[in-house]
């Protein structure tokens, strides 16, 4: 899409690269641009799994571009349409994404990587909101973050700015799998076609209901799923898809995923 957003396309897998060199720091203008580039993704059915990464060996961002801000561009400006980064506030994001992170992630790098569904990371990665030396809130992780780790974790890297390596990380289930550099990427292909060839609809119905269900309580939540009252459920019961599934079973054989 430009020289700061490039993506690369194979099948039904979807690359976002972020490359804004030193730090892959996020100004607004940035951040429009991964919002449309994502909500693309998003809307477009002939696509099934999104992977997100960022150029460079140092950084995968360092979140908010502090540079810009002290230039003019408020903070509470126009993000676009996904939000901060373009993902973590976009409606109806209903397929999966894959964080593929090497190097630091910092404030709303993190924040970034947070909003993915999977995140596996190089072993020279390492993680901070730094947020707090600065006067201000790491907003969205500060509602994420209690819920992925233990609470106690959480604050701690909330209210002390400290920095979380990558073991640490994955210790606390921040982070699916640590590899070695040069593993990384050719790990986050595997599983992205692994995604990419599994029940689209289903995945849509996992990512709505998981979402959705954290404010609602258990029961209420499955009386939504019984009742076909969430949109991508109703969609998956009694789709092509659905029967298939039930068919290849019969049958012994592997299921033909046509979305639909």
């Amino acid at each position: 899409m430009s020289d700061v957003i490039k993506t690369r396309r194979e099948g039904t897998i979807l690359e976002v690269i972020l490359d804004r060199p030193k730090a892959n720091a996020i100004d607004l203008a940035t951040s429009r641009l991964m919002g449309e580039t994502f909500k693309a993704f998003r809307d477009d059915p002939e696509l099934r799994v999104a992977i997100v990464k960022t150029a460079g060996d140092k950084f995968f961002s360092a979140g908010w571009d502090l540079k810009a801000a002290a230039a003019g561009d408020a903070v509470d400006g126009d993000y676009g349409v996904g939000g901060f980064a373009g993902l973590q506030e976009l409606i109806d994001m209903n397929k999966p994404v894959i964080a593929c992170v090497n190097g630091m992630a910092v404030g709303g790098g993190f924040e970034l990587v947070l909003s993915c569904d999977l995140i596996y990371a190089s072993d020279q990665s390492s993680f901070a909101l730094p947020e707090i030396r600065a006067g201000t809130l790491a907003d969205a992780a500060t509602i994420k973050l209690p819920k992925r780790i233990p609470y106690h974790v959480a604050m701690d890297l909330l209210l002390t700015g400290r920095w979380m390596n990558v073991q640490e990380a994955h210790r606390w289930g921040l982070v699916n799998e640590v590899l070695p550099k040069e593993r990384l990427e050719e790990r986050v292909w595997e599983v992205a076609r692994l995604l990419a060839s599994g029940p689209p609809l289903v995945f849509a119905a996992i990512k709505e209901v998981a979402r959705e269900a954290e404010a609602m309580s258990f029961q209420e939540a499955m009386n939504w799923v019984t009742k076909r009252k969430f949109r991508t459920v109703d969609t998956l019961y009694g789709s092509e898809d659905n029967l298939e599934g039930f068919r290849a079973f019969a049958e012994k054989r592997d299921p033909v995923w046509k979305g639909r």
